[in-house]
């Protein structure tokens, strides 16, 4: 399956909700690192953690897939 089919695929719940965590987190780390105000290095550099994580969490949960059992596996 490659990565278009996979991405086209449904996902299960689960997984739904956490790519939806992830997105928020992905929000929330850009929001701090797009602040208009000075923030300390640490807070900043959560908030670059943060977008990082959101979007990986988000693209791994988009592409899982439920898969069914075929003919050739047994």
């Amino acid at each position: 399956m490659n990565v278009i089919k996979r991405a086209k695929a449904p996902t299960p719940k689960f997984f739904k909700v956490l790519r939806n965590v992830g997105l928020a987190l992905a929000a929330v780390g850009g929001t701090i690192l797009a602040a208009p105000i000075a923030l300390p290095v640490v807070v900043t550099t959560i908030g670059g953690y943060l977008a990082v994580a959101g979007g990986v969490v988000s693209a791994v949960s988009q592409l899982t897939t439920t898969q069914e059992k075929s003919n050739a596996s047994k």
